[in-house]
């Protein structure tokens, strides 16, 4: 008789693995001697995910329970990917492994130990939406209504809550840090805070922030806290320097017994303090286990070693960080480029001919990423893609002019235009405090029926509301402050931005910060057409043209990548664009004004420029505006490293006689007579096309959009 034996997804034969073969050194040295505490400094681009898989892996080659062992991280998708490596490396003995989120980790353990917190283990997970409209029922009951009083809306009142239970720091804390204007409401939302705690408690349902906080207090119960930290001997944590204070309270803990917690991260890249992360918990980690092991990842795989030297130099700066400098491994390539524009216009036009250079020289829109510190700062460059045809994908939010702010703003400039435009009147009614859909829908009637934007603010046949009345006299002040303004787009936009509408963006939106610099933004850009009518033409044509596009289905899979830098961690491309690196856009001037502000945005500038593989260029507009013009210095993280890093480029314009200068061989800058650097010019070439060969005259302000249609 025969024997035949099935394979077995519940374990087999562990595979064996030659770890030297496999690692550098620096990785060698987690691997085979990471018990106890450990902080793996993983510097960009270093294989940090590869370290922590054969970490594992040796584990349970070892004889670990993967039972035993708990990998944390910041998304599901790291947590799996981790996983799924350790079981192609080891095959099916790696089955097993704890691994996910905080967030994962902590609601699995309580459904597990619910009742020591007093919940049902069936207990309810709220989603964003949901925890606003309980927020939202707790102030109806405290007849708390944000449209009749300047009170925040139920969205930032939950963000409020949100950041004071990350940060550990009281409602009042919060506020100081967040939204100082609501100062006197911090009692009323402390209230708030606690009567939405008493109404989840009594619905037994949790939100994710609760995930957090009830994990941390299971795993600091005496009982059930002990028995989870004795169950998981190892402990590893991907992107330590991201937590915040609760999730510091819950590595703590669920590592006390075994204490072998390894924490992987990088100091250089914590850049999320605005969501509650504190860089703190990686800076004092060695303080926190007196006995800690430090092991640095230096060996880059990603990027050349001119741009790796751009990054070590600008991080030297900090102060508060671990000493490293990143080593490439790749071959020499070109230093990255400065190139200093005349304008914010300018600088698109440069960008958008490069990276047609680039992909016709062969590198895919897809590998080429154009980066900014603010979604205000990519305005210019989105109209000029738009112009040239080139698809793009947008991460960190909507495109410029699908932004609920811009259009809102849009609506009050439709009205001024065209007091019959029910839909905008809806709108920009619907913005003001005690105006509800009702009494908007009245009072547009009226509007609607009158010629001009004077007889409006006449109030020629318009009844005022009784309801709402304030919020009618917030709107006719704004309407006749315009109609003394003229017909000039970008003072329209100013006077409607800076008007009764701030506080209205600060009332609904936690980033109303970022909102505001949309809306500069947006009056720059309008600082380019003299009249009103134009400057609607195009916006509206830029919504027609992105629909047809849209339903074209163009079969376009190479797109451009454009992504605020915060968007970009953890990514890279073979070629990468940061812009607006002027000093009063990036460093950002209100994180400034924050402890700890300068060195976390030096290093989000260090995340940028890590993200390139081979081709880095930096650019910033030296001015900025029309007929207001404000001149810029380029960043303090341009000026304070060694010039010779650069590869300096400067613009002229095409027909003014220019010509091209070749860049040295050495791919130095040449010194002059005088010994100033000569440094390399190039045109600015006439529009190009995406896809086409043949070029356009430059475009008018108010025409590129109508001229797209006839290309």
């Amino acid at each position: 008789m025969s024997t035949f034996v099935l394979s077995s997804d519940q374990g087999g034969p562990v595979k064996k693995i030659d770890y030297a073969a496999a690692l550098n050194q620096e990785q060698l040295a987690v691997v085979l001697g990471g018990d106890g505490a450990c902080l793996v400094l993983a510097g960009a681009g270093s294989g940090k995910t590869r370290t922590l898989t054969y970490r594992v892996a040796y584990l349970i080659e070892h004889g670990v329970d993967p039972a035993s062992i708990l990998l944390l991280t910041f998304t599901n998708k790291a947590s799996r990917e981790m996983v799924e490596r350790v079981e192609h490396v080891l095959g099916p003995s790696a089955k097993g492994i704890w691994g996910g989120t905080f967030h994962s980790v902590g609601a699995r353990l309580l459904r597990m130990f619910a009742e020591e917190l007093e919940y049902k283990k069936n207990f309810s997970i709220l989603d964003a939406d949901d925890s606003r409209d309980l927020i939202k029922a707790v102030m109806k009951d405290l007849k708390i209504d944000p449209k009749a009083r300047r009170f925040p809306a139920s969205g930032v009142v939950g963000d409020i809550i949100s950041f004071a239970r990350n940060t550990q720091q009281s409602i009042e804390d919060a506020l100081e840090i967040k939204h100082p204007n609501f100062m006197p409401f911090s009692g009323e939302i402390e209230e708030i805070a606690r009567q939405y705690t008493v109404r989840k408690k009594q619905a037994n349902v949790m939100d994710f922030d609760d995930l957090l906080t009830n994990f941390a207090m299971l795993l600091e119960s005496p009982h059930v806290g002990m028995r989870i930290a004795e169950r998981f001997r190892y402990v590893l944590v991907d992107e330590y320097q991201d937590t915040n204070a609760v999730q510091a309270r819950i590595v703590a803990a669920i590592s006390r017994v075994h204490k072998n917690i390894i924490a992987v991260g990088d100091d250089a890249q914590s850049i999320y303090a605005f969501r509650g992360a504190d860089v703190k918990n990686i800076l004092s980690f060695p303080e926190q286990h007196p006995n800690a092991r430090i092991f640095k990842l230096l060996t880059n795989y990603r990027s050349t070693p001119e741009i790796l030297d751009l990054a070590n130099e600008s991080l030297s700066h900090n102060v508060d960080q671990f000493q490293k400098e990143l080593v490439g491994l790749r071959e020499k390539g070109g230093k990255p480029k400065l190139i200093a524009c005349q304008s914010a216009s300018q600088e698109a036009r440069y960008v958008a001919e490069q990276i047609l250079a680039l992909r016709n020289e062969g590198t895919a829109l897809a590998n080429i990423a154009v980066l900014f510190r603010s979604s205000a700062h990519s305005q210019q460059l989105e109209f000029e893609l738009m112009k040239r045809d080139v698809p793009y994908e947008y991460r960190g939010g909507q495109k410029f002019f699908e932004r609920a702010h811009i259009k809102d703003i849009v609506s009050f400039l439709r009205i001024y235009e065209n007091p019959k435009d029910e839909i905008a009147w809806l709108r920009s009614l619907g913005l003001q405090t005690g105006i509800g859909a009702a009494t908007a829908t009245e009072v547009a009637r009226q509007a609607v029926s009158l010629e001009r934007i004077e007889e409006v603010t006449d109030e020629n046949g318009i009844v005022p509301p009784t309801r709402g009345r304030g919020g009618w006299d917030d709107m006719m002040k704004i309407l006749k402050t315009m109609v003394s303004k003229g017909r000039v787009p970008a003072d329209l936009i100013r006077t409607v931005s800076s008007s009764t509408y701030q506080d209205y963006l600060e009332r609904e939106y936690p980033n109303f910060r970022e909102r505001l610099e949309d809306l500069e933004q947006l009056a720059l850009f309008a600082e380019n057409y003299e009249d009103l009518s134009a400057f609607l033409a195009d916006i509206s044509l830029y919504d027609d043209v992105l629909a047809q596009r849209q339903e074209a289905g163009r079969g376009d899979n190479e797109r451009l990548i454009l992504s605020t830098i915060h968007q970009a961690k953890g990514l890279e491309w073979d070629s990468v664009f940061i812009i607006h690196l002027a000093d009063n856009a990036f460093p950002n001037k209100r994180a400034l004004a924050e402890e700890g502000g300068l060195e976390e945005e030096r290093r989000l500038f260090y995340v940028a420029v890590t993200r390139a593989r081979r081709q880095l260029f930096l650019s910033y507009p030296l001015t900025m505006g029309h007929e207001t013009l404000m001149f810029n210095q380029p960043s303090t993280f341009i000026d304070e490293v060694n010039p010779r890093l650069f590869d300096r480029v400067e613009l002229r314009e095409a027909g003014f006689g220019a010509k091209r200068v070749s860049k040295p061989s050495s791919g130095e800058w040449s010194w002059d007579d005088d010994g100033e650097y000569e440094e390399p010019t190039i045109q600015i070439a006439p529009t190009t096309v995406f896809k086409k060969t043949e070029t356009k005259k430059p475009l008018k302000p108010g025409s590129f959009l109508r001229d797209i249609e006839d290309l």
